[in-house]
């Protein structure tokens, strides 16, 4: 009797699900694929298909279709994905707390930030800061994308922005101002005057999520005298410093280079304000304060940046 009851228990054991199970369902429904979720997580197409097949077969139930377009989940699936959903939510919750609760300023910081900003004015005060802070170790994170601070995907974010989301805290770094830049070796000061929309103009692709820059290139009729279009800003700023032809250009990649001129004013359509953005129950914690007063007490980003 005793024996029975001891295997019934182990079988059970053997059967629950840990959170790591959990976790791979809830990837593989946000991917939507068993690729995209294995490139996201790290693993391999082939460990992440037999942990969900042996999930399956401990549940005994099916989770998702396997469709030509993906992996959909079944109303079983759909049931632990929620579930799931809720536990990240909650863990996320809990870290953030026992975050806050730091009294020291050390342990690591996950920026997320855009590549122009990480290479024309963060990259410098990010290696400064190291120096005057040893004790934090930093993960930057390069992407164009807007993290999602509240589920800990990054504890800080420092982008251009309107204005912050409600639930976030934010501090307003400055102000990008941007104006159009050319290579000196062209000499093209006279012809901007003369004949702006006769210069070789290099502008956003039409995938560039950027409506600022589109609608002041369409309103000004530039646009249509594009020789070349770029789907990065960095990648403009690049065509622009080998001679390629003159752009919109943020001053503080322009107003840094010697070796391009500005032409004509500032435009004033194309400020836009950048945010350093955290999670409410961060602000309080040492690491996180210690890089923020950093960057806002930086003389390099007040002098790139207009207040």
């Amino acid at each position: 009797m005793k024996s029975t009851i001891l295997q019934e228990i182990f079988s059970r054991m053997n059967r629950s699900l840990d959170w790591n199970d959990y976790a791979i369902v809830l990837a593989i429904a946000d991917a939507g694929s068993m690729a995209a979720a294995a490139r996201q997580s790290g693993s391999s197409h082939p460990t992440l298909f037999r942990k969900l097949n042996a999930i399956e077969e401990r549940l005994g139930v099916r989770l998702f279709e396997r469709l030509r377009s993906g992996y959909v989940p079944t109303s079983a699936g759909e049931e632990m994905v929620a579930v799931a959903r809720e536990m990240a939510e909650l863990a996320a919750n809990m870290e953030r707390r026992l975050s806050g609760q730091d009294l020291r300023p050390s342990g690591l910081i996950r920026v997320t930030t855009t590549d122009t900003l990480l290479f024309g004015l963060l990259g410098v005060e990010f290696a400064q800061f190291r120096i005057a802070a040893p004790e934090i170790s930093l993960e930057i994170i390069i992407s164009n994308d807007v993290f999602d601070l509240s589920r800990r995907e990054a504890d800080i974010a420092i982008r251009p922005a309107s204005a912050p989301e409600p639930h976030l805290v934010g501090r307003k770094l400055g102000v990008i101002r941007q104006a159009v830049y050319g290579h000196r070796a062209l000499d093209l000061s006279q012809c901007a005057k003369d004949q702006p929309a006769a210069l070789p103009w290099i502008g956003p692709s039409r995938s560039m999520i950027y409506d600022q820059l589109h609608a002041w290139m369409t309103r000004t009729g530039y646009d249509e005298f594009c020789c070349c279009r770029i789907d990065t800003l960095l990648g403009i700023y690049a065509a622009v410093r080998s001679g390629g032809g003159v752009a919109v250009l943020p001053a503080y990649l322009g107003e840094a280079d010697s070796t391009l001129e500005k032409l004509g004013n500032f435009i004033d359509d194309l400020d836009v304000d950048v945010w350093l953005l955290i999670h409410p129950d961060l602000q309080q914690t040492a690491r996180i304060r210690c890089l923020l007063d950093f960057l806002v007490q930086s003389r390099s980003i007040r002098r790139l940046l207009r207040d």
